[in-house]
C-alpha cells in the first residue's frame, strides 16, 4: 500500500510557486548562475519581468535570457505545480527559512528542494551513511547497527536510498524509531530502485524524500554524482561502510571534505576491494569508526546529545 499524502498547508502562494517551478525548468540554467542572478533580482517573479538586455547584463547568455523573458517554462511548470499537489509534496526554494542552512553554505545549493514527509527534519541533525551497491554481510550489518545507534543518540542518518549500504542505512535508523531523508536522484515521486517501495512509503511517512530533480525526472545515471553534494551538504558528517576506491560513496567522502564535513570511515577486511575506499580514508585522516559514539564525539558540541 503506497503511503497517503499528508495535508500540509502550502508554504508558496500559487503565483511564487509557479515561478520557482518555471525558474527550475529553464534550459541551460545551472544552480550556481541560478543562484547569482537570484542575489541580483531578489525573487523569480523580478526576474521574469527583466528585459533580456537586464538578464544578458546579469551574466546570463543570450540563449538562456531570451528563454526566461519567453515564459517558455511557465506550462511544465503548471503541471509540476499540479504532480506536487498531487503527491502531497512541497517546493522549498533556496530563500525559504526551512531550507537547510548548511546545504546553502555549500558552493553550488539547489535553487529549490522537492520534498515530500516531514519538512522539520531539514533542520536535524544528520550524518550521511553511504557505501556500496553490493555490500558483504559485514557491511550490511554494520551499516544497520551504526544507523540504529545514531538514532538512538538523537542523530538523524541521511542517505541515497540505493541499493545496499544506503538502505541498510535507512532501514537501521527507522528500526530504531529515528529521523532519516532519502536523497534522490531522480523525482521524488519515483520509487528507484523498484524494490525499495515498500522504504520509499515508510520514508514518506516516517521521515523525508528529497530531490533537486522536477517531478517524474527519470533515475539517470549522471544524476547521482550530482545528487551525492546534496547528500553530504545537509549532514554535519559522513560515513563510508564500504566502497570501491573510485566509488560513488568515495565521491561524496570527497565532496564532504570540500564542503568542510567530518569524515568517517568503517574498516574493512584488506583483502576486499570494497574495503578500499574506507580503509584508504582512514589512512589519509578519516575518523576509524567502531562505534555511534565515535562519531557522535566528533560532531559540533551544540549538535552533541
Amino acid at each position: 500500500m503506497t503511503a497517503s499524502a499528508p495535508t500540509l498547508a502550502p508554504r508558496l502562494s500559487d503565483e511564487e510557486l509557479l515561478h520557482w517551478l518555471a525558474l527550475r525548468l529553464i534550459p541551460g540554467l545551472g544552480t550556481r548562475k541560478a543562484v547569482t542572478v537570484l542575489e541580483r533580482f531578489r525573487t523569480p517573479l523580478a526576474l521574469f519581468r527583466a528585459s533580456v538586455t537586464e538578464l544578458e547584463a546579469a551574466g546570463l547568455s543570450p540563449g538562456v535570457a531570451r528563454a526566461i523573458q519567453s515564459g517558455c517554462t511557465f506550462e511544465d511548470a503548471a503541471t509540476q505545480a499540479e504532480r506536487l499537489k498531487a503527491t502531497g509534496s512541497q517546493l522549498v526554494p533556496v530563500t525559504d527559512p526551512v531550507y537547510p542552512e548548511k546545504l546553502r553554505g555549500i558552493l553550488d545549493p539547489p535553487t529549490v528542494l522537492f520534498c515530500r514527509g516531514d519538512l522539520s527534519l531539514l533542520s536535524a541533525i544528520m550524518v550521511a551513511v553511504v557505501g556500496t551497491r553490493k555490500p558483504t554481510p559485514y557491511g550490511m550489518a554494520v551499516a544497520e547497527k551504526l544507523s540504529g545507534d545514531l538514532a538512538a543518540l538523537g542523530v538523524g542518518v541521511i542517505s541515497g536510498m540505493a541499493r545496499g549500504i544506503d538502505t541498510a542505512g535507512h532501514r537501521g535508523t527507522l528500526q530504531a524509531g529515528g529521523k532519516t531523508i532519502a536523497v534522490f536522484g531522480c523525482g521524488v515521486d519515483m520509487v528507484y530502485p523498484s524494490e525499495n517501495r515498500k522504504l520509499y512509503d515508510e520514508i514518506a511517512a516516517k521521515g523525508l524524500l528529497v530531490s533537486e530533480f522536477p517531478m517524474g525526472a527519470p533515475a539517470f545515471p549522471q544524476n547521482f554524482p550530482i545528487r551525492n553534494r546534496i547528500v553530504s551538504g545537509m549532514s554535519s558528517g559522513v560515513l563510508i561502510v564500504e566502497g570501491a576506491q573510485y566509488s560513488g560513496s568515495a565521491i561524496t567522502a570527497r565532496l564532504a571534505m570540500d564542503q568542510g564535513r567530518e569524515v568517517f570511515a568503517v574498516p574493512g577486511n584488506i583483502t576486499s576491494k570494497l574495503s578500499w575506499a574506507p580503509n584508504l580514508l582512514i589512512r589519509q585522516g578519516a575518523k576509524l569508526v567502531m562505534d555511534a559514539q565515535d562519531i557522535v564525539s566528533e560532531l559540533p558540541p551544540d549538535e552533541r546529545y
